[in-house]
């Protein structure tokens, strides 16, 4: 993982890229990969597994384009009524037909059988319950969910 000068997470990289900032000077290594080692003909290299950047870089808003792709990512491939991982579509928490917006906070993921169910109604008329609120997601969040299993020295850098 590439940290900020002031540690905030800027993106995930490969050994090989981390071990060349540290080289070149550019970053500085926070911590190491369980104590693994990089052997070359003249040296043994330690094998990060953060490394934070010397100078600040300015990272422009790292602004999550809304598709259907990043909606499924968001809330983890499960439909967000009953929790099953089939067959999965978007819902409009509240329908087009009612004035709902095509935003982060009214799309959510459903399967087909819960969609059908809610049809042109609100969650409340249709009797169904959203396990979690549907938000904008930051890019911290899809950082996680690119790693799958996230390494206990990477937890505090992604507020977890």
């Amino acid at each position: 993982m590439v940290l900020n000068q002031n540690y905030e997470p800027i993106t995930i990289t490969n050994v090989k890229r981390a071990i060349i900032l540290a080289f070149l000077g550019k970053a500085e290594i926070v911590s190491a990969n369980n104590g693994r080692r990089i052997n070359t003909v003249r040296t043994s290299l330690i094998c990060p597994s953060i490394v934070r950047l010397s100078v600040f870089v300015r990272v422009p808003y790292k602004k999550i384009i809304l598709s259907r792709k990043n909606i499924l990512r968001r809330d983890n491939h499960r439909c967000l009524y009953c929790g099953s991982t089939v067959n999965l579509t978007v819902d409009h928490v509240i329908p087009k037909s009612r004035g709902g917006e095509e935003t982060w906070e009214n799309l959510v993921t459903a399967c087909i059988k819960c969609n059908n169910k809610k049809g042109n109604r609100d969650p409340e008329e249709a009797k169904m319950q959203l396990h979690a609120t549907p938000k904008r997601p930051s890019h911290i969040t899809f950082i996680k969910n690119y790693v799958g299993d996230v390494v206990d020295d990477w937890k505090p850098y992604l507020y977890m």
